[in-house]
């Protein structure tokens, strides 16, 4: 029997009916333009509502049209809005279900499992919108391929990294780590706020990152600890708030995009 972890956000994050869907996402990623370069390593991108940080998503997925082919496998990790977890909580389902159809999930290894900071929690996947918004993305950039959904909470930033090394892979595996950046501040210091936090994520300093600056800190700071480990570069790709997006500038959320590039990659 396929057990199936079903879209929790559809009609809200973003539209439940395929087609409205289909056709959001690819005009999303249409005006983004079609860039082209190395291929990402890595990326960062927010998990707001599509009106709100849909096209700050879609310049980052739109990196990955020119290497589609190139992708199988995906590292999907995101933080915890509504079942807390410590550690990064993996899913036992079979495929995780969207409006636009099925993606299969891949088991981690054993080794993964193995590791003191990693669990087998679903309860945690299944009300959990942050990984849930970047698969309609990925189903519109990609070709066939499978997922390791993670959601990361209180957790090391050296423990995330560990883990992640092992998943790391060759070039087929694609890691996205799911945040927003600072909340319900005013529009300018946001900006300043974001500013400060998008310095330290270019420069791979996790040590200057907390939960107050970007609402996946754990996940986003396991990231790049293991990218200073192995000498990735951050690109960045936007950075803005829900003033710019959708909404008021009183009380806003920022959202920014990043792509990390293995050294062999950025000689390509």
């Amino acid at each position: 029997m396929t057990v199936v972890r079903h879209a929790a956000v559809a009609g809200q994050f973003y539209p439940a009916d395929a087609e409205r869907l289909a056709a959001g996402v690819r005009a999303l990623i249409d005006d983004a333009g079609a860039p082209q370069g190395p291929a990402p390593k890595a990326l960062i991108v927010p998990h707001a509502g599509y009106q709100y940080s849909g096209t700050v998503a879609a310049v980052a997925y739109a990196r990955l049209r020119a290497h589609r082919e190139r992708y199988r496998r995906v590292a999907l990790l995101g933080p915890c809005h509504y079942v807390g977890v410590r550690g990064l909580a993996f899913s036992g389902a079979d495929v995780f279900r969207t409006p636009l159809g099925d993606v299969p999930l891949s088991r981690p290894p054993a080794v993964v499992l193995q590791h003191p900071a990693t669990s087998l929690t679903e309860a945690t996947h299944g009300p959990e919108h942050s990984l849930e918004v970047q698969l309609p993305f990925l189903q519109s950039v990609l070709d066939d391929f499978v997922l390791t959904p993670i959601v990361v909470g209180q957790t090391p930033a050296a423990s995330v990294a560990d883990v992640l090394e092992q998943l790391w892979d060759g070039p087929e595996t694609l890691i996205v780590v799911s945040t927003d950046l600072s909340h319900y501040q005013d529009y300018a210091h946001a900006r300043e706020h974001d500013s400060a936090t998008c310095a330290a994520i270019e420069e791979l300093a996790p040590e200057r990152i907390s939960s107050d600056d970007a609402c996946g800190a754990f996940a986003l700071n396991g990231l790049l600890t293991l990218a200073r480990r192995k000498r990735l570069e951050v690109r960045t790709l936007d950075l803005r708030n829900s003033g710019d997006t959708a909404g008021s500038r009183e009380r806003v959320v920022g959202y920014g995009a990043w792509m990390l590039i293995e050294p062999a990659e950025d000689k390509a």
